[in-house]
């Protein structure tokens, strides 16, 4: 793998701080949900302490709901063993500044238990633990997130006020490719592509989506471990950027009952010298190599029992609907935005995309899937069946799950995840979709109330 140059060098941080430019750094890791977790540090002490030895955080913070309550079934973490802590070491290679919080930096970590042992249902160490086998295989991945989003002109306490209801859309109609709709957003758009530059992210592109107030800015692809990390900061900033703009945007999959907030995840392999490895050279420009015939087949057959990592939320399974531009078909096709995976690019740009998951998705587990799937097929030299030319809602193919718990079955039980991740890691995301199922379960929710409260 190619040598990287850090966003920010330590020794640049040590030069800033020194300056009084920088005088807090922020040690965060992605939690099972993606958030960023972690502790804000006075930058001397970060420098002359937790940069040579780490810190500390309790081990319930990837045992928690997302309202972050203490629930049962985790191996690693509970009330009888008595909710210890995992070590947080920095990896330099994410240092960066944060422009939207003034004189700070933010550095992601990685977490270990106190023997110094990986802490394994750790997201970003389960995709490290898949790139590792994919780079035994001489490849890496190459990676492309793009996450949608919608404004509203409400604050986020507004929106927590009104229960999330009645909130102003920041456009009140389609504006999908509207340069007008943008224009009538730019300061938060452009403030937000601007300070993500200023973090290293390499800014592509904004643009509006179908949703009233929904958009989407898109960044370059990178190796897969630098792009999921990026997102997961830029997820952050982007609410923080908001919040101090005095409105608020929401990533989740399903808003409402119009087009949910997606995340297409783009890949493609190159081998350890950087040459791509998905096109075959010797054929046409969009000809697929064998090892890519492999790879997608791969996809196809583990979708189903891996949608728990790209679906991970009840909310989730509300944007697979026919004709929304979310999957339900367990299809492939060439530039065909009908199939759950996409083939599109030519020669050097020939890629495929996941159309499954939705703003919700936590990336480091979402790309641990799609390699762990893809390695599944190139090991078993799987036959890429013909792709859909039509209408992939109404051939005949299977369905994607429609419920996360439909999903959990399915991961719970699959041969390939337990290959892939081990029964650790499958029992710990288990668990977390059996915390939502029984949490949703448990709920009233404003649709009974409005169906049954006078009426029944």
């Amino acid at each position: 793998m190619a040598d990287r140059t850090p966003p920010l060098s330590v020794e640049e941080l040590r030069a800033l701080v020194a300056g009084g430019e920088i005088d807090t750094v922020v040690l965060a890791f992605p939690d099972m949900q993606g958030r960023l977790q972690g502790k804000r540090f006075a930058a001397r002490f970060f420098l002359d302490e937790v940069l040579r030895h780490g810190s500390e955080g309790c081990n319930y913070l990837l045992a928690v709901d997302a309202d972050m309550n203490t629930v049962d079934g985790y191996a690693m973490s509970s009330w009888e063993t008595g909710y210890g802590d995992f070590a947080m070491y920095p990896d330099l290679d994410t240092l960066r500044r944060v422009p939207w919080n003034e004189g700070t930096a933010l550095v992601v970590a990685d977490l270990a238990w106190a023997d110094g042992s990986p802490v394994v249902a750790a997201p970003r160490q389960i995709l490290r633990r898949q790139l590792d086998r994919l780079a035994a295989l001489g490849y890496t991945a190459q990676v492309g997130t793009e996450l949608e989003f919608i404004v509203f002109k409400d604050t986020y306490e507004q929106a927590w006020d009104a229960g999330y209801r009645g909130l102003t859309p920041a456009n009140q109609y389609n504006v999908d490719y509207s340069v007008l709709g943008t224009g009538r957003v730019e300061p938060l758009l452009r403030r937000i592509r601007n300070e993500m530059a200023g973090a290293g992210l390499t800014v592509e592109s904004a643009k509006g989506e179908c949703n009233p107030g929904q958009h989407e800015i898109a960044f370059r692809y990178d190796e897969a471990l630098v792009t999921c990390d990026q997102h997961a900061v830029y997820k952050t900033g982007a609410k923080e950027i908001a919040a101090q703009e005095g409105v608020s945007l929401t990533f989740m999959a399903k808003y409402n009952e119009r087009e949910g907030n997606s995340c297409h995840i783009h890949l493609s392999l190159a081998g350890l010298d950087g040459g791509t490895a998905m096109p075959d050279s010797a054929a046409v420009p969009d000809a697929m190599s064998e090892v890519m015939r492999h790879f997608l087949a791969g996809q196809l057959v583990a979708l189903r029992e891996f949608s728990l990592l790209y679906a991970p939320h009840i909310n989730s399974y509300k944007r697979f609907q026919p004709g929304s531009f979310a999957p339900t078909a367990v299809a492939w096709g060439h530039d065909n935005r009908t199939c759950a995976l996409r083939v599109v690019g030519h020669g050097r740009s020939l890629r495929f995309e996941n159309r499954l998951p939705g703003g919700d998705v936590n990336p480091h587990l979402a790309v641990a899937g799609m390699v762990a799937a893809g390695l599944y097929g190139i090991e078993q030299k799987l036959e890429l069946p013909e792709r859909c030319a039509g209408n992939a809602y109404t051939a005949d193919f299977a369905h994607v799950p429609t419920t996360l718990r439909e999903a959990a079955e399915l991961w719970e039980t699959s041969p390939i995840a337990k290959a892939a991740f081990g029964d650790e890691v499958v029992a710990h995301y288990r668990n977390m979709a059996r915390v939502e199922i029984d949490a949703f379960d448990a709920a009233v929710t404003d649709w009974e109330l409005r169906r049954s409260f006078e009426r029944m």
